[in-house]
């Protein structure tokens, strides 16, 4: 349905003269997506400065039926945030709603609105002598909304949780316009059902979030880091169970990738390097928090490294031994997903397995996927610490991008087959959004599913918010 110009006009004065994008140029950024797969299609682009804005448009919309797509960072993996090629949904995006509302240091809170750039984020709890410990490859431009609609993950789920366990209270725009107010900040509230939950991991389908508290955590006064070099990823993870047993809540990431795939990185981006003196096939990060003297956290720390190399859980170790080369060890795996972009890799998977199931999901899905096409190349990396990984297909030498992307239905139900069949998701950090919307209509029970219409029917009867994600009704 076309959105009449009348209804555009009302949308404009509602955010005012600097408010809104409508020329095609400058829709453009908005409207496609960072993978550059698709190009979607609208004719408004809206910056609410403050909740009243976003309750006036939402109400607008709703009154005339105009479907809208809630936008953060634009860093979406899964087309949740981009419009569809039609025309006749509205982008509303939050980068203008930026603000830290309040750091309060002694309730270890943090409250701010939706727009807030995750790196801002966390620059202001450390201002504040505490952190806000989600940390992901897009923290410089991915907002706190966006983080919030996907329940994003990042290194140190392990240790801290996803987006969900680190919040404490949303302010959300329903379907309607009307505000919920659940802003608070308290680590206790029985009096209910615990409403915040339906927004986390929704993308948008359930209403528009606007503020969030979050919770903070004690500023490590010690870090460890090191690169290990592993034989295989059944070797990773049986190194990781040692390292959680010997060094317990203190172990905040371990993250695992091949040396294939560290090569792609040396490759194509500037100043990479491997920084061990012997190759492994494959690699592990992993880093230590403490709250005791530098010297004691690395002589604990070191002494179980020694004690896994001993047990032949690990083949070489690197610790960093200074701030800069931290950053470079972190630098090689976050680098991981723009290198592959640059290097041509055709398609990616976000699948999490129980972490005891890794090594038999990357061994079932190898044989599987390249005995379906011979020279495939993957590509596999992620979190290993709490089962997440991301699984890259690259074409066989000579193959193009576009030819194998021509297959790419049948490597997806070959891969996500397996993972369920390992008891797993074909979604774990990035969300559904349009891309896998029918995928999970194959692996979710029809009584889930009718959960899910449920609650997207009672909040949003009309079907405006962000169609497509997730569910259809």
């Amino acid at each position: 349905m076309t959105i009449s110009t009348e209804n555009i006009e009302a949308l404009k004065n509602i955010v005012g003269e600097n408010g809104f994008h409508e020329t095609e140029k400058d829709i453009a950024p908005h409207a496609a997506d960072w993978r550059g797969r698709k190009n979607g299609k609208t004719p408004l682009v809206l910056f609410p400065k403050s909740t009243e804005q976003v309750s006036d448009i939402v109400r607008t919309a709703y009154e005339n039926n105009i479907k809208l797509v809630p936008q953060g960072g634009n860093t979406g993996l899964v087309l949740g945030g981009i419009p569809s090629d039609i025309g006749d949904e509205i982008i509303i995006n939050l980068s203008k709603m930026n603000k830290i509302i309040d750091v309060d240091a002694e309730s270890y809170t943090l409250t701010c609105e939706a727009g807030a750039i995750l790196q801002q984020v966390q620059e202001a709890a450390l201002e504040n002598n505490r952190l806000f410990p989600l940390s992901l490859a897009a923290e410089g431009s991915c907002q706190v909304g966006g983080n919030i609609a996907t329940n994003a993950g990042g290194i140190h789920v392990l240790r801290y949780g996803n987006m969900r366990e680190q919040l404490l209270g949303l302010e959300v725009v329903l379907p309607n316009g009307d505000v919920w107010d659940g802003l608070k900040a308290l680590r206790k509230d029985n009096s209910g059902y615990d409403l915040k939950q339906m927004f986390i991991g929704a993308e948008g389908t359930l209403g528009v979030v606007t503020k969030a508290t979050l919770k903070l955590v004690p500023k490590p006064t010690s870090i460890e880091t090191a690169m290990i070099g592993v034989a295989s990823p059944d070797d990773a993870i049986s190194l990781l169970a040692h390292l959680r047993a010997s060094l317990g809540d203190g172990l905040v990431a371990f993250e695992i990738f091949p040396h294939t795939g560290l090569e792609i990185v040396i490759k194509n981006i500037a100043n990479s390097r491997n920084p061990m003196e012997k190759p492994s096939k494959w690699y592990a990060i992993c880093e230590l928090w403490g709250f005791e003297a530098q010297e004691k956290l690395n002589d604990r720390f070191t002494q179980t490294l020694m004690t896994s190399c001993e047990n032949g859980l690990a083949e070489d170790v690197v610790l960093a031994t200074s701030e800069g080369q931290r950053k470079d060890f972190w630098s090689l795996r976050e680098n991981f997903a723009p290198a592959l972009k640059m290097a041509g890799a055709g398609f990616a998977f976000d699948i999490s397995v129980p972490i005891s199931k890794i090594s038999d999901f990357l061994s079932e899905a190898d044989a599987a996927v390249k005995g379906h096409i011979e020279g495939i190349k993957t590509i596999p990396f992620g979190h290993a610490g709490d089962g997440n990984l991301h699984y890259n297909i690259a074409p066989p030498d000579g193959m193009s991008t576009a030819k194998l992307l021509e297959y790419r239905e049948e490597i997806v139900r070959i891969v996500h087959d397996i993972a369920i069949k390992l008891e797993g998701s074909i979604a774990a950090e990035h969300g559904v959004g349009t891309q896998k919307a029918g995928e999970i209509l194959r692996y979710k029970s029809k009584s889930e599913m009718a959960l899910f219409k449920a609650v997207k029917n009672s909040l949003d009867p009309k079907g405006i918010m962000n169609p497509g994600r997730i569910i259809s009704l």
